[in-house]
């Protein structure tokens, strides 16, 4: 007897209390999340445990996964790096360089704002776009 993986369902799950913004930013992903730290009072860390890896062309891609916690409103943020070695964890997005997805039990609408200006402000944030679940054509590229 054979069991099917139904990624569906999987990735209708991770994305049930999930939001995604695009950000285009040209520096190193450490320096990015630096960044946030200092502009957020986060604590971006890499998660070594959370890294997706991909494997197209008979070869095996690696994208680090930064993480930050927000226990007091049961909230986690996940920075993605988009590119790695020629390839895109989401192709459909090529000109992003990261991903930043904020999972919780409840994410204000405000909150979200207050975070795409906050980026903005960054030296090197060139665009910030929260991207809709009906855009994203590899979102199981994003489940950990």
């Amino acid at each position: 007897m054979k069991l099917k993986l139904d990624v569906a369902e999987m990735t209708e799950d991770f994305f049930g209390d999930a939001h995604l913004l695009g950000i285009v930013a040209p520096v190193r992903d450490y320096q990015f999340c630096w960044q946030l730290n200092r502009q957020f009072h986060f604590n971006f860390r890499i998660n070594i445990g959370l890294e997706i890896q991909l494997n197209k062309k008979n070869r095996n891609y690696y994208f680090p996964v930064y993480e930050h916690k927000e226990p007091q409103f049961y909230r986690n943020h996940y920075i993605y790096k988009n590119q790695h070695d020629g390839e895109y964890l989401l192709p459909e997005f090529r000109h992003l360089d990261f991903l930043w997805l904020i999972k919780g039990d409840e994410v204000p609408s405000q909150l979200i704002a207050d975070i795409q200006q906050g980026i903005r402000t960054i030296s090197g944030v060139q665009l910030v776009v929260e991207l809709t679940n009906e855009k994203i054509k590899h979102k199981e590229h994003l489940i950990f």
